[in-house]
């Protein structure tokens, strides 16, 4: 006979399971206590993840003046307002600099400091912040955000209150962007060390998505992305680093990624994060070679590794850690809490002046005062901008004219083809923009894809990259490059940023 508590329990996990009428009163840490393993950190930038939750989700800071701005709910238990998030934004760049912690122990997540494998390139060596519009998506219908990490881009706490240390039993899930991921090291979100450093094998415990980097790195079925675990010195799909047939790559555009682990055992599952159920890709015994019993240490990173390796990319909507190893029937309820809560792709484009319709050929004119006649154009393979009139010669007007495309690494963003040579597009490489033929690679479909959005400085549109979102198409000594606002390198630099990344869409000269 259950005690009352345990009757109880089950009385909110058999709720829970109700998923759709139940999403906006339960949420996944409700379903988690219910279960007898309570949240002890919940991260989201798109809802609140307790039932009655009231608190922020997270900070925004804005380049134009460095003003801050925290972003809570619509209402309580609901999903973000991402409307005073524009509103707050509109006319300048944001970053989120706080992911707030919704469990109550402060385990609030900022800027990664520089660890043992990588210093970050913002100043102290510490990692880059996410840009607050690079991850659009909405939740139940309503416009909200995610956060876009991209390379040299991570998140930390290492002093944290109530986190799994040494063998203690913990449970882990995210809801991630299944479409974003590279081969880096490492996107992972979860339980690393305090220190920042590698302190050996078995001292972290994160989940890990993406396909890998070939060294000592695990893989699953056919050619990834993988839901797996970073335990530290080995990404592992299960027992073995090395090759886990039972873990498929992922195909869906939301994905939800579950890590779990207790004495000489651990779990890997997952699921759509829009529909169905979760999955078991493992469910067994450590891994050999200082994984158990396991040493972990209770910091908790998102989108890099325990020593601050920073090359990875992905896209986070919500995550937490818990107390104790969750059953399936808890996780089960949790991912019917997170399909109620209807993940949907948002294509919307904030454009401005002209449309930009996919097979248009355009010019894109500068509206900074010094420069108000030169147009985006390029010399062989270098994008600048140029002098250009209907009276400029036939060569140049192609130069400086762009066939437009769907982005071939976001169909809701774009790509611009060059006129003059067919099959080349504007990309990025090394922060600067240049003409390249089309490889058909996931790296330069990515690089070659921009999204527009109102012009920085109310005129035209400003060209944000969809791979890199805190950076913009940028004329900057005449020489094109993807910018951000107040970066490492002189191209970055605020003076006449919004003016040098605004530019009007015109018919193009030919």
């Amino acid at each position: 006979m259950f005690s009352k508590p345990a009757r109880e329990r089950t009385s909110v996990l058999a709720l829970a399971l109700a998923g759709a009428r139940l999403a906006a009163a339960v949420g996944p840490c409700d379903i988690y206590a219910s279960g007898g393993t309570p949240c002890v950190a919940a991260h989201s930038t798109t809802r609140a993840l307790y039932g009655s939750y009231v608190g922020p989700l997270y900070q925004v800071q804005r380049g134009s003046d460095n003003a801050t701005n925290t972003i809570g709910l619509l209402s309580t238990g609901g999903v973000a307002n991402a409307a005073a998030q524009d509103a707050f934004c509109i006319g300048t760049t944001c970053l989120i600099t706080t992911i707030y912690d919704q469990s109550g122990r402060g385990n609030h997540l900022t800027r990664a400091p520089p660890g043992g494998a990588a210093s970050g390139p913002a100043p102290g060596g510490y990692d880059n912040l996410a840009s607050a519009t690079g991850a659009p998506v909405r939740l139940g219908g309503q416009k909200v955000y995610g956060v876009f990490i991209a390379p040299y881009t991570g998140y930390r706490n290492n002093a944290v209150s109530g986190t799994a240390v040494g063998d203690a039993a913990q449970g882990i899930y995210a809801v991630l962007d299944g479409t974003h991921y590279n081969t880096g090291c490492c996107f992972d979100y979860g339980n690393a060390e305090t220190n920042s450093q590698d302190t050996g094998n078995g001292h972290m415990e994160a989940i890990y998505f993406g396909t890998g980097d070939g060294s000592n790195r695990g893989i699953g079925a056919g050619s990834g992305p993988w839901i797996m675990a970073d335990l530290e010195n080995g990404l592992f799909s299960g027992f073995s680093p090395y090759t886990n047939t039972g873990d498929p790559s992922i195909t869906s555009r939301f994905v939800t990624a579950v890590v779990k682990g207790q004495p000489n055992q651990w779990a890997i599952r997952g699921g759509d994060s829009a529909t169905g159920s979760l999955s078991t890709y493992y469910n067994g015994v450590r891994p050999d070679g200082g994984y158990n019993p396991m040493s972990k240490e209770g910091a908790i990173i998102l989108g890099i590794g325990g020593d601050n390796s920073n090359r990875a990319q992905g896209t986070f909507y919500e995550g937490v850690m818990t107390s104790g190893f969750p059953s399936d029937a808890t996780e089960n309820a949790v991912q019917a809490n997170i399909v109620a809560a209807q993940y949907t792709a948002d294509n919307s484009l904030m454009v401005s002046g002209p449309a930009l319709t996919v097979g248009s050929v355009i010019s894109l004119r500068a509206t900074t005062a010094c420069c108000t006649t030169r147009f985006i154009a390029h010399t062989g393979t270098t994008v600048n901008t140029q002098v250009v009139s209907s009276s400029s010669a036939t060569a140049l007007k192609q130069q400086a004219s762009w066939t437009v495309r769907t982005g071939l690494g976001n169909s809701a963003c774009f790509s611009f083809e060059s006129r003059d040579l067919p099959g080349n597009f504007i990309r990025h490489s090394g922060y600067a923009l240049f003409v390249n033929p089309s490889d058909g690679t996931k790296l330069f479909n990515e690089d070659a894809t921009f999204c527009p959005q109102a012009g920085l400085n109310g005129l035209g549109n400003s060209f944000r990259s969809w791979s890199y979102p805190t950076r913009y198409w940028r004329h900057y000594n005449a020489l094109g490059y993807i910018a951000s606002n107040g970066g490492e390198h002189d191209f970055d630099s605020p003076t006449l940023f919004n003016d040098d990344v605004s530019f009007v869409v015109v018919t193009g000269f030919a």
